[in-house]
C-alpha cells in the first residue's frame, strides 16, 4: 500500500439549483472515486462502509428506494457533510457545496484501516 495519502483538495464546487416547484439539484460537481485493489463486490464494499459509518463520529442516513447504497454522512469531528455511493465496485465521496477536504480524507483513513487492499483515487469533475 502506499504510503501518500490523497489530499482531496476541491477543485470546483457544486451550485444549488432551486426548481420553482421547490427542489434543489446540484450543478458542477466534484466525486472522487476509490477503486479497491483487489477489486471488491459492491456488498462487500457496503458493509464495510456501514461497519465504518455505524462508529463515532458520524452521522448518516441512506436511501433504500435507489438501485444502489447512497449515504449522506456528517462528520461530527470535522463537520463536513457529503454524500457516499457504492457503484460498480467502487466508494464515490460527492462534494456538496460546505465539504471541506479533512471530512474526505478522514473516512478514507477509516477505509484504509477497514479494509485489507490498497485504494485507488480518482478525481473528476460533472456537470
Amino acid at each position: 500500500m502506499s504510503t501518500e495519502l490523497p489530499t482531496f483538495e476541491i477543485p470546483q464546487r457544486p451550485r444549488r439549483e432551486y426548481s420553482r416547484d421547490g427542489g434543489v439539484t446540484f450543478a458542477g460537481q466534484t466525486i472522487f472515486t476509490l477503486t479497491p485493489d483487489p477489486e471488491q463486490e459492491d456488498s462487500d464494499l457496503k458493509t464495510l462502509l456501514v461497519s465504518i459509518l455505524d462508529d463515532d463520529p458520524y452521522t448518516y442516513g441512506d436511501w433504500f428506494d435507489l438501485p444502489m447504497p447512497l449515504f449522506l454522512v456528517y462528520d461530527r469531528e470535522t463537520g463536513d457533510v457529503f454524500r457516499v455511493a457504492i457503484r460498480a465496485g467502487a466508494v464515490e465521496f460527492h462534494v456538496l457545496p460546505a465539504t471541506e477536504p479533512p471530512g474526505l480524507q478522514a473516512l478514507y483513513q477509516r477505509l484504509l484501516a477497514g479494509a485489507a487492499c490498497s485504494w485507488s483515487v480518482e478525481c473528476r469533475l460533472a456537470e
